[in-house]
């Protein structure tokens, strides 16, 4: 089993308004997989970078709600989801820190290949209760068969991003919360104060708990506003290796997204999904 604390992906809930999240990010100088459709009655388009990969996840509209979990969850970033070589080891590490929700599932995709082969990902899952990751969707995923999402041609990205750095989340009880996330993926967490905490995982990524006070100071008018409330995912980081190209493309997506310069980066905030990019240089 591979270790607990490996990122594989972080999800952003387009719900019913995939066309408008896929011309964003494409726009944003994203490479985009085809538009796939899960068995359990979802559709996405992915972000692949070497070891990870961001996912815009959503319902077709015209197809009936097939998945309330997200479409009864507000848009934007609500899923952390971390590598597993078996799903039924997962659920039992979740069990055993009172974290664990539904039984690990199987599910599928069809897949249509750059030498036009039809191939199907199939994956097992196992999701952390609500109450245990209160700010979106915690799981483990066992990818039955790797070798089909990464592959070369998805990996390159115009605006040049290559991985993530960080993934922020907005809780009430930072210390608390961060030290139970910490225990779950066999790592510890770094105090910055009283609404502050980090927990520093495989390959430079971090996992930042704040308070909501903590997240407007850093963040300012960009902060997501999280539709009310108290807990949620506010911000993802992005290590962005072309500062000069992304900022042309953040120019032409003026229409859609609102930036902020730092010394090492730019935030960008995309108001049609309340989410917050943090590409950092």
């Amino acid at each position: 089993m591979k270790l607990p604390g490996v990122l594989d992906h972080i999800v952003i809930n387009t719900r019913f308004d995939m066309e408008r999240a896929e011309d964003i990010f494409t726009r944003l100088g994203f490479t985009l997989t085809p538009r796939g459709r899960h068995s359990l009655g979802s559709i996405n388009h992915l972000m692949m970078f070497s070891e990870d990969y961001l996912e815009l996840l959503g319902i077709p509209e015209a197809e009936g709600d097939k998945r309330p979990d997200v479409s009864g969850a507000p848009a934007g970033l609500n899923g952390l989801v971390f590598k597993t070589g078996n799903a039924d080891e997962a659920y039992q590490r979740l069990d055993k820190f009172n974290m664990a929700g539904d039984p690990p599932r199987a599910f599928a995709r069809p897949l249509i290949l750059s030498d036009g082969t039809h191939q199907e990902a199939s994956f097992r899952t196992v999701t952390a209760s609500a109450d245990a990751f209160p700010a979106g969707r915690l799981y483990f995923c066992e990818h039955l068969t790797p070798e089909l999402l990464w592959r070369e041609e998805w990996q390159t990205h115009a605006n040049g991003v290559t991985g993530f750095t960080e993934l922020v989340i907005v809780h009430p009880q930072p210390v608390e919360h961060a030290d139970l996330l910490a225990g779950l993926l066999g790592h510890s967490a770094e105090s910055s104060g009283s609404d502050q905490r980090e927990i520093m995982l495989e390959s430079g990524f971090r996992l930042t708990v704040l308070s909501r006070d903590a997240y407007g100071k850093r963040f300012g008018a960009l902060a997501c506003d999280g539709e009310g409330r108290e807990i949620f995912i506010g911000a993802v980081g992005l290590r962005c290796a072309d500062p000069d190209k992304l900022s042309a493309l953040l120019d032409d997506l003026a229409d859609q997204v609102s930036v902020s310069q730092k010394e090492n980066g730019v935030d960008a905030a995309i108001g049609a999904f309340d989410t917050l990019i943090c590409f950092e240089f």
